[in-house]
């Protein structure tokens, strides 16, 4: 992490929560059939692997969208951000109340330390791998449809994954 990373993330206004053991980020055998260096989400399990070579993954735990808001299928990092800001759609605006206009970057915004924009062709998905400032919530399908991840792993998985890398999420 960077000295920034450390600041920020040492005053965050949550709780530092861990996730259940096995939530944790750990190194996993791997059968899967992607390349190393692919993003492989399964939104079943709440996990995301990071494809290694010889048969091995990184597993992150992750929180993904509540049914029907999950994203599915293939796509590519197309952009990556540190300390990103957010700016709700209006559809997350219409179904959650209270919701800002904009949120700068910093621990206490809903996108984290990091995000992975995912693309299909040049087009933005609008949904997301990114951090997040609800740690407790790891392990479930609670979010708008976006893949989230403890700041200290997102920030892990920026640190290894190139802009164009391959995302599958089942």
């Amino acid at each position: 992490m960077t000295p920034r990373d450390k600041s920020l993330l040492a005053n965050a206004p949550y709780k530092k929560i861990l996730p259940p053991d096995m939530y944790q980020r750990s190194i996993v055998d791997y059968a899967g059939t992607q390349k190393p260096g692919t993003i492989v989400v399964d939104t079943d399990k709440k996990f995301l692997y990071l494809v290694e070579d010889d048969g091995k993954a990184i597993r992150y735990g992750v929180t993904v969208g509540e049914e029907g808001l999950a994203f599915r299928g293939e796509a590519k990092v197309g952009r990556k951000a540190e300390w990103p800001t957010w700016t709700p759609t209006a559809e997350i605006k219409e179904r959650l109340s209270g919701v800002p206009n904009f949120v700068g970057p910093g621990p206490h915004n809903p996108m984290g330390a990091r995000a992975l924009y995912l693309y299909q062709g040049n087009k933005d998905t609008l949904f997301r791998i990114h951090g997040t400032n609800q740690p407790e919530y790891i392990g479930q399908a609670i979010s708008s449809g976006c893949i989230r991840m403890l700041n200290e792993d997102v920030i892990d998985l920026y640190s290894r994954v190139p802009q164009g890398a391959n995302v599958v999420v089942l």
